[in-house]
This record gives structure tokens, sequence and C-alpha cells, in this order.
């Protein structure tokens, strides 16, 4: 059963998780265009800054099962601000971070929290919002991301060019602040899962989820679609420079076109998703992302209009994607385990993240000149697991319209 909202509380709840959402996802994708600036001023290489990457997202991973053992017994709004809080001073600690090893170190404490968020904002979604409208306001938090790319990427870009890769950091402990407060006065407390039945010990609620085959299933679904994006994301910048030939200068305009995009694409998708089916939707999309997916991984050098086609597309549909696969995951746990659920689901996403990132890095190289070799090998890559999501999205059973 949801938590009844008006109509106007509905909207300012959306907006605010949408502000959370976009603080922490700035704060994760900003890594991959600042790559160059990073392994320059830090003296790294491209593994190390893959292990900047994947902290992250392996970190997110551990927290997401120590979330599960505890989320369920309290209430959502709690939760989440005070996550929000500690993953605000693990960024401000980033953008003080005096060397590499202490950089590493703080984007992992960052994971940490920011992978309890993450599953979290799903969760209090689909409490507070009808299964009918639920891909929608998917949509919405989901548009988050485009935001983060159409002014979060470019912002933080200036930031670093003018006044060092610290600043953007500082910027996301900063934002952090302004939608901690926020949240305090727009989001509800949402409580009605704790009207079930104490358990026996802290481990029941995440057995409970894992017996029953329909969680497992949706389970393996979120990491198919989330491992087959990021074999391809982390690497998208590098490669535009080194292989493409895209000026430095120019990467922040790739992002705000991408990221234009998908903020107009997120809210149609969803809204198709609720008109015409989740899994359908979920399929046509998925189906139209595999040419992005080649063209991104295997065109040799192009003027920025080309990129453009390429990578655009790449974002609209990759990212696309996710809002009715999002919809589908959450509608597929039990109403009284769906904490417990979302944050096994950030950590099996997080950990698909993370194993991606490693295994293209393993595929993938630096020539002499310094281009990128094996990128093609990780596209196919990619291609192949969406191909088995697309298959395996169908055994996945949604809860109706009462949850």
């Amino acid at each position: 059963m949801t938590t009844e909202l008006s109509p106007r509380a509905e909207r300012f709840f959306l907006l605010t998780l949408a502000g959370i959402q976009f603080s922490h996802v700035l704060d994760f994708v900003i890594m991959m265009p600042l790559g160059p600036i990073l392994m320059t001023a830090l003296a790294i290489g491209t593994d190390e800054f893959g292990l900047l990457v994947a902290s992250y997202s392996f970190s997110a991973a551990a927290s997401g099962i120590l979330a599960a053992t505890f989320v369920d017994r309290f209430e959502r709004k709690r939760v989440l601000l005070i996550s929000f809080a500690l993953f605000g001073l693990a960024t401000l600690a980033c953008g003080l971070a005096p060397g590499y090893s202490t950089l590493l170190l703080a984007r992992g404490m960052a994971g940490v929290f920011g992978g309890i968020m993450g599953s979290l904002i799903h969760t209090m979604i689909a409490d507070a919002i009808p299964f009918s409208r639920r891909a929608r306001a998917s949509g919405i938090v989901s548009s988050a991301f485009s935001i983060s790319t159409i002014a979060g990427v470019p912002l933080s870009l200036w930031l670093a060019n003018h006044f060092g890769w610290r600043a953007p950091f500082m910027l996301i402990a900063a934002l952090s602040v302004a939608f901690i407060v926020i949240g305090l006065r727009f989001l509800p407390e949402l409580r009605q899962h704790l009207g079930e039945e104490k358990r026996a010990h802290l481990l029941s609620a995440t057995f409970s989820v894992l017996g029953e085959a329909n969680h497992r299933r949706a389970l393996l679904f979120s990491a198919l679609v989330i491992f087959s994006g990021f074999t391809v994301i982390p690497y998208i910048t590098v490669y535009a420079v080194n292989n493409v030939g895209i000026p430095l200068v120019e990467v922040p305009i790739i992002y705000l076109v991408g990221g234009s995009a998908t903020f107009i694409s997120a809210r149609l998708i969803g809204h198709w998703a609720d008109k015409y089916g989740k899994v359908e939707v979920y399929r046509r999309v998925a189906w139209l992302a595999l040419a992005p997916v080649l063209l991104v991984t295997h065109v040799g050098a192009l003027p920025l209009w080309g990129w453009l086609i390429c990578s655009t597309s790449f974002f609209v549909l990759i990212s696309g994607r996710m809002i009715p696969a999002m919809a589908v995951i959450a509608s597929s746990a039990q109403p009284r385990l769906r904490g417990t659920f979302m944050s096994l689901n950030g950590t099996v996403q997080s950990l698909a993240m993370g194993l991606a990132t490693t295994l293209a890095g393993f595929l993938i190289s630096l020539d002499d000149s310094g281009r990128l070799v094996g990128y093609p090998l990780v596209g196919y890559v990619a291609v192949a697991a969406n191909l088995v999501a697309i298959w395996f999205v169908a055994r996945i059973v949604m809860h109706g319209r009462n949850t």
C-alpha cells in the first residue's frame, strides 16, 4: 500500500528526490570527464584511474549489503538525510585530499553513502507513488542524470580548468547542504513498512528477499542492465579525445548536448512505459540502444557533429533503458521487504559497475601513440549482456496496482 500524497506534495517530493539524486549522480559521473585532468595532476596511469572509478562502486556494493540489515527498520526520510549528510562530508574529503591514496579512500567513503542513497531513493518512489504512475515518477527523478550532464558536468569541468580538480567536489559538498535543508522541508515521513512483525535477526530480511525466486531474477536482470552500460561508459571520454580526435575543451559540449536530449527523452520514456507497459518499452529502447553502443566503440576520427550524433544517441538510449527497468525492478519486490530488496539491488548494481569497469580495463590499453586499443571488444561484451537482459526481463513478475 502506498502513502497518499496530494498532487502538490507529490510534485515537491519527486523534485526533492531529483535534487538529491543530482548531487550523488554528479559526484559519480564527474570522475569520468575529469579523467584526463586527474591523470595529469596526480601523475597516475589508466589502471590507477580505473581504480578511482571502481572504488566508489565496490564501496557502494558493500554498503548495500550493510544497509539491507537495517534499512527496513527505520523511517525512510531519516535514513536518507543522514546518509546524505555523511555523503556530503565524504565528498568534501575528496576535495581536500592531498594525494592519490587519500582521494582513493575518500572516493570509497563517498561510495558507501552514495550506494545507500541510490537504493533508498527508488524505495521511496515505490513506497509513495502508485504503480500506474511509477515509471513516470522514476523518469522525473532520473532526469537528475540529464541535468547533471547539462549543467553539472560542464560547470564542474569549467571549475576544474580554472581552479583545479578539487573545485567540483567542493561544489557538490555545498549542494548537499542545500538539498538537506530542502529535504527536511519537503520530504514526507514514510513509515508504513514499520508496521510489519519484527524480525528475529538482522539478516532475516535479507534471507527473505533472496529466498524468493522472483527477487533473484530481478536482481540478475538489474546486474545485466548495469553491466551492459558500464563496460563502455567509464572510458568513453578517453576514447573520444584519444581516438575520435575531440579536443578536451570541447568535451563539455558532448555532455551538454547529450544531457539536454536525455532530459527530454527521460520524461517521454517514463510516460510511454506507464501507458504501453514497462517490459515492452524497456525491450524496445534496449534494442535501439545496440546501435549506438557499437558506434561509440568502433568509430574512428570524426568531426564534433558526427561524434555528437553517436554519443547523444548513446546517452539517450542507454540511460533511457533504466527508466522502465527500474520500474520493473522496484515493482518486483514484496512491499514489506522493498527497502531491503532495493538495498540489495544497489549492491548488485554497484558490483556490476565495478566488475564492468574492471573487465573493460583489462580488455583495453593505450598504444604508444596514446590511442585506446580494444574498445571494440568492450562494445561486443556490452551488446551480449544487453541481449541477455532483453530476453530475461519477461521472467520477472511485477506486483500490481496496490503496491
